[in-house]
């Protein structure tokens, strides 16, 4: 009696679900399916084969846009763009039509119905599958089309070319406290992972941009010169090692982690010939790294000489530059750095002059301006651009200025009014060599330290920035994070940066939220109080540090203290104080003990009645 119903089953194709139910099975109706695994491998090699075709059909069209488009010249006319459209259609019909062969091919290659077909039969719930297929399909775009992006960026770098003062990125800022006194060295490595602080108070600060919170707290801190303040600090061209410059005469190497690589030789101060001293003999002013060499470096100091060392020997400098003034007689260097290719060696010194010497030569300089700053001023800071042609220098005599060492007899172009209190004042040229920044020094209560931003070409002041109420001694715009680091007078070490403009440093740690305090870091020591245990396991109870001391006090052996003078006879091998003899015994007791034990009150009050009857001095003075 089921035959009639199995049979209207299978023309209907589906199972009847009442039928299944009641009969219990729940797969009525339904045939086992077989696969071949051959068939269903060899479908999808052809369909990942098809795919790959479809994707370097799209790279090739995109290509021979990007070629039209370069070649393409826009033709305002109506002619113009009634061809350049009937242009665009033909191209578009070749297209089609080589569209259409290809599918004509692979539709041949491959059995059954094509893509397209198949992806039409599976309905919209598969689309989502096709969509990466999705982006190169249709026609191209057309030869003068362009993203509303594309436009809104260019229009924004030529905005940034026509107007300097929007590569400035200074809309966020961040402060480091270093200490209370002037920070007066700022470095970075090349790449703008950490920043170093050095300052008066003596300390080196390391600080971690990536490991770094918002509480910006440096992670290690120390004092490599012991009590000589901080004049220079500089990452090599590498990162790896650290060119500590300080007052006193011999220049330290740390590694990255403030661990000492080598320390200068001092100099013997005995001998006239500078040049027969393995050492500097004197404070040092300034210090740099070569630029390519990353073994090399250059100290200045005020035994009149500039050295270069070798990272590798600490024994000996490598060799000796001595500047020397008009009469040739020795000159201070206040400052010193290298050219941007190495080659060149330069220093300012406090007679006025800038002196530049050839690296291998030592003894004349190759090019030299005597008047470049007024004399008897400290030459803070000599910076070469990143082109090499323009050195820019920042004097004692509140002047900033810039030459071409090609023609080295007068400035291109000065800037005066700018004061500077510090002997390292510095300047810096912006990462694409246009702007040229350095910051001016104000006295205590005499208004706000600023940083000033010239326009190289013109020197026209495109931008200031008041950064704190003391003087702005340093100043860094590291070229790959853009961002730029200022020191000041009173301890601070700010950052200024943009968020578009700007890349890592400072906007990696001031969105990280502050770690909370460790609840072990925060108590001394926990205490079990065990009140009810018996003697031999109780712990002492927790006392405070005076009342220990106090017991340490009454402690002879803990307090050191003295032995009391012997009193009478001597005894234990000391002498007595007052002897034995009769002589003696009368002195001691001449100055008898009379002290008056009695009441204060009543021995004050003992003399009352007789001040009231015969004052003498209180009530006569009143009187009178």
């Amino acid at each position: 009696f089921l035959s009639p119903l199995v049979a209207d089953a299978e023309m209907l194709g589906t199972p009847d679900p009442e039928l299944a139910a009641t009969m219990g099975f729940s797969g009525f109706g339904k045939k086992a399916r077989t696969f071949d695994l051959e068939a269903m491998f060899e479908q999808t090699r052809r369909t990942a084969v098809e795919r790959s075709r479809k994707v370097l059909e799209a790279r090739e069209r995109e290509k021979e846009d990007q070629t039209e488009k370069e070649f393409r010249i826009p033709c305002s006319d109506s002619s113009a763009s009634a061809s350049s459209a009937t242009g665009a259609r033909s191209m578009l019909t070749e297209r089609e039509t080589v569209c259409s062969e290809s599918e004509d091919n692979s539709n041949e290659e491959l059995s059954g119905p094509s893509m397209q077909s198949q992806s039409s039969a599976k309905g919209p719930t598969e689309d989502t599958d096709d969509d990466e297929d999705d982006e190169f399909i249709g026609p191209p775009l057309p030869p003068g089309f362009k993203d509303s992006d594309d436009d809104n960026d260019n229009d924004d770098t030529e905005e940034e070319d026509n107007n300097p003062v929007k590569k400035i990125p200074d809309s966020h800022e961040i402060t480091l406290q270093h200490g209370t006194k002037t920070v007066s060295a700022l470095g970075l490595d090349p790449s703008g992972a950490r920043l170093i602080t050095g300052g008066y108070d003596y300390d080196v600060k390391f600080w971690d941009f990536a490991g770094m919170d918002a509480s910006l707290q440096a992670f290690r801190s120390l004092q490599p010169c012991e009590c000589h303040q901080i004049k220079s600090l500089q990452y090599s061209s590498t990162g790896d090692v650290i060119l500590v410059v300080s007052g006193n005469s011999q220049a330290k190497v740390l590694d990255r982690d403030g661990f000492p690589v080598m320390e200068c030789i001092k100099g013997d101060q005995y001998i006239v010939d500078m040049t027969n001293t393995k050492g500097h003999t004197a404070m040092l002013n300034s210090g740099c790294w070569h630029p390519k060499i990353k073994e090399e470096f250059l100290t200045c100091s005020n035994d009149g000489t500039v050295r270069t060392w070798d990272v590798n020997n600490e024994k000996k400098h490598k060799s000796v530059f001595k500047p020397r003034s008009v009469q040739g007689k020795r000159v201070i260097p206040t400052t010193c750095t290298y050219s941007r290719d190495g080659k060149l060696i330069a220093a300012g010194c406090q007679d006025g002059s800038i002196q530049i010497w050839d690296r291998n030569m030592s003894v004349h300089t190759k090019f030299h301006c005597r008047q470049a700053h007024a004399t008897g001023t400290d030459t803070s800071c000599l910076t070469f651009s990143y082109d090499g042609t323009i050195l820019a220098s920042r004097g004692g005599d509140d002047t900033l200025k810039i030459w071409d060492i090609r023609q080295f007899k007068k400035p291109l172009n000065s800037a005066d009014g700018l004061p500077s209190f510090f002997p390292m004042t510095d300047c810096c040229f912006s990462p694409d060599d246009k702007i040229l920044v350095t910051g001016t020094s104000v006295k205590k209560g005499g208004g706000s330290g600023k940083l000033f931003f010239f326009y190289r070409e013109t020197f026209q002041k495109l931008y200031e920035i008041e950064v704190t109420d003391a003087s702005v001694v340093r100043c860094l715009w590291h070229p790959k994070l853009n961002q730029i680091m200022v020191g000041t007078g009173n301890g601070l070490a700010k950052v200024y940066y943009d968020p578009v403009k700007s890349q890592r440093g400072a906007k990696l740690c001031v969105v990280k939220t502050k770690r909370k305090e460790r609840q072990a870091e925060t108590l001394t020591q926990d205490y079990i109080i065990t009140p009810h245990a018996l003697p031999m396991f109780r712990e002492p109870r927790q006392r405070s540090t005076r009342k220990q001391l106090e017991k340490d006090r009454l402690d002879p052996m803990k307090s050191h203290k003295p032995e009391p003078p012997v009193a009478g006879a001597g005894r234990g091998g000391r002498v007595g104080t007052h002897g034995v003899t009769l002589s003696s015994y009368i002195v001691k007791n001449i100055a008898l003990d009379k002290t008056d034990d009695s009441n204060p009150r009543e021995a004050i009050l003992r003399h009352a009645k007789e001040a009231e009857e015969n004052p003498y001095w209180v009530a006569p003075a009143y009187a009178k």
